[in-house]
């Protein structure tokens, strides 16, 4: 196969999978794993996928959701800044919701050593939290969704629902200054917009390329949020857009 016609065939893939293995696509295929790397090297340079660690991925189209697994290893140093920067405004005493993001799951990790109570629907986030002699921590159960390792649901819905916390930190997939915080998953949508309305204060904790994007499920306006928590400084137009808003 000549690698035109290779690497047309991996944007096939991507386009129907949204995310593809090394090692699985290189047997698919019948070429070397060295090959698939190079292609999506060369595909990544013309702005075509993203590559992750033994993979790569997509995130064109409003419905794409990405595998949790996938995400965990993506940006990962982005996503430990902004996590220490969340930790900074969490105090002792602090009741606090985690979503089930994988920047969730670097928040929690700065976690442990905090006397504080945590609401989470994610499951990562409790086993991660699960070890600390200081956290209280309070599961909503309810549907669990392996992709996400997250509870979604009715039920997910209705415990959230009886609690207030003093803080939320929430991540999406896209956030613009016109649409807000954006998501293409329904379950996280949903549990994260419930929670909106249970906290006094609300931030947003994203990495810059989830910057102008938009997806399919509404979360928020950015007027609902306290804040955006983000590994970059934003740019002076989105600093006026959120000054004057």
């Amino acid at each position: 196969m000549l690698a035109i016609a290779r690497r047309n065939a991996i944007l096939e893939l991507l386009r129907e999978q949204q995310s593809l293995n090394v090692t699985q696509l290189a047997a698919t295929l019948g070429v070397a794993t060295e090959t698939i790397r190079r292609d999506f090297k060369e595909l990544e340079a013309a702005g075509q996928l993203i590559r992750t660690h033994g993979g790569a991925y997509i995130t064109d189209g409003v419905l794409n959701d990405i595998n949790v697994s996938d995400r965990s290893v993506i940006r990962k140093q982005e996503k430990r800044e902004i996590a220490k920067k969340c930790a900074q405004l969490i105090q002792t005493g602090d009741s606090i919701f985690l979503d089930a993001s994988t920047t969730d799951w670097c928040i929690a990790q700065e976690l442990l050593e905090k006397h504080i109570t945590v609401l989470t629907n994610s499951l990562k986030v409790a086993d991660i939290l699960s070890v600390s002699a200081c956290v209280k921590l309070i599961l909503a159960g309810g549907n669990y969704a392996p992709r996400t390792m997250s509870f979604y649901g009715e039920q997910t819905t209705e415990d959230l629902s009886r609690y207030y916390v003093d803080k939320a930190f929430l991540s999406c997939r896209t956030v613009h200054m016109e649409f807000g915080a954006t998501d293409s998953n329904e379950g996280e949508a949903l549990a994260r917009r419930t929670m909106l309305h249970r906290s006094h204060s609300t931030y947003l904790a994203v990495d810059h390329s989830k910057l102008d994007g938009v997806s399919f499920l509404n979360i928020c306006p950015l007027e609902d949020l306290t804040g955006i928590i983000c590994d970059q400084p934003l740019s002076p137009v989105w600093q006026n857009h959120l000054r004057n808003h």
